[in-house]
């Protein structure tokens, strides 16, 4: 699976590179106000795309386990003669997709689940870019929504394959330089069905849930056409290039809440409840007010900007051939790299919002990378800090 996301990652690229060079052209044009890409945004999206595919080397093992062991003991047809033939693929698939709703829509009304999800919401943009925004704890619970598939006997290997097309499939609808498609919009997630799921507009938060399909969303009553221009984000927003803040930002909070509250069932509760949620002698957090919303945006020098750009290539390179290897390494050594990786993102996305100079970040790297090295593990990564 690691290997197939490095095959797919090039694409990603020169669809991102095609849209962004329509962004500009636009732009020169004066047929847009302004670029829906940012560097330091698109970095840090980028960078949280990657620490998701170098976490999931570790975590992929839970779900896989999970499946296979459900599988093998719980399920009613396995060795159907449905799951050999292109249709009964063509129905796992829509059975995923239905599962993936269910996940997605719990995903916004459970605050466990949020937690993990929040991380695809943040940016304050919209862009092929922002898809590739996937959180790095997802892997955790995630998988339990996915069960029925292994009950009714769908093989592991199928289950592998319409999950990575239902995921593909979602990519092209971050975009907001296509339009409303007719017909297709009634059937399926689209670009505008999406910028929809996106925004924090009222009347726009918790809607269309949809992977592939929408037509979930018209059954169930999650469904909003896309009317008013969105507004992207979250509506407490991050206000960080931080990709480890990103992912532990709503698990710190509801830690906190759970602390600070004295009601044993209030400290479970804030967990399962839907996100915002609070206990009753907890002060209430402020309204929202779309009028305050404002863009994360840390001015950055030309020396910084370079630096951001090197930064992010070197950890591509890295968590690129780190993918490519890992199904071959020892737990151990791919967990290593894995805390490795981390740290470096994460001081890039401090750099990139100037709370780490240049110089610490370099060191830490340097430190990550040589350890590595030194223990003789995966001993590219030493190179990569001159």
């Amino acid at each position: 699976m690691s290997k197939i996301i490095v095959f797919a990652f090039p694409v990603f690229l020169a669809a991102m590179a095609l849209e962004w060079w329509w962004d500009r052209r636009q732009l020169r044009l004066g047929k847009v106000a302004h670029s829906r890409y940012a560097l330091n945004d698109t970095i840090n999206s980028l960078s949280l795309g990657l620490l998701s595919q170098v976490t999931g080397v570790l975590l992929k093992f839970i779900g896989l386990a999970a499946y296979a062991l459900a599988f093998e003991h719980l399920a009613l047809f396995p060795d159907a003669e449905l799951w050999k033939n292109w249709y009964g693929w063509l129905l796992a698939l829509l059975i995923y997709d239905l599962c993936y709703y269910g996940l997605h829509r719990a995903g916004h009304e459970v605050a466990l689940l949020w937690a993990a999800h929040v991380v695809h919401h943040q940016s304050q943009a919209y862009n092929l870019s922002t898809a590739l925004r996937q959180t790095s704890t997802g892997g955790l619970l995630g998988w339990v929504f996915y069960l029925p598939l292994a009950v009714l006997g769908v093989p592991p290997l199928v289950f592998g394959i319409v999950a990575l097309v239902d995921l593909l499939y979602q990519f092209w609808v971050h975009t907001e330089y296509v339009g409303k498609l007719g017909w297709f919009d009634r059937v399926f997630c689209s670009p505008s069905n999406h910028r929809v799921h996106h925004a924090v507009n009222e009347g726009y938060v918790d809607r269309n849930y949809g992977g592939i399909l929408v037509v979930w969303d018209r059954l169930f009553g999650s469904f909003q056409e896309e009317q008013a221009p969105c507004v992207y984000g979250t509506r407490k927003p991050l206000n960080s290039w931080d990709p480890l803040w990103a992912n532990a930002e709503v698990y710190a909070g509801l830690l906190a809440t759970s602390w600070r509250t004295p009601r044993w069932s209030d400290k479970l509760r804030v967990w399962f409840k839907p996100p915002g949620w609070q206990p009753a002698d907890a002060l209430p957090a402020p309204a929202f007010d779309m009028g305050q919303v404002q863009r994360f945006d840390p001015p950055l020098s030309a020396g910084q900007v370079r630096f951001a750009l090197a930064q992010y290539l070197c950890l591509m390179a890295a968590g690129t051939v780190f993918l490519w290897n890992a199904d071959a390494m020892p737990l151990r050594d791919a967990a290593l790299v894995c805390v490795a990786l981390c740290l470096a993102s994460g001081a890039s996305g401090r750099a990139l919002q100037n709370q780490m100079p240049a110089t610490q970040v370099l060191a830490l790297q340097a430190a990550c990378y040589g350890a590595l090295g030194a223990l003789g593990i995966v001993p590219f990564f030493s190179p990569l800090t001159l």
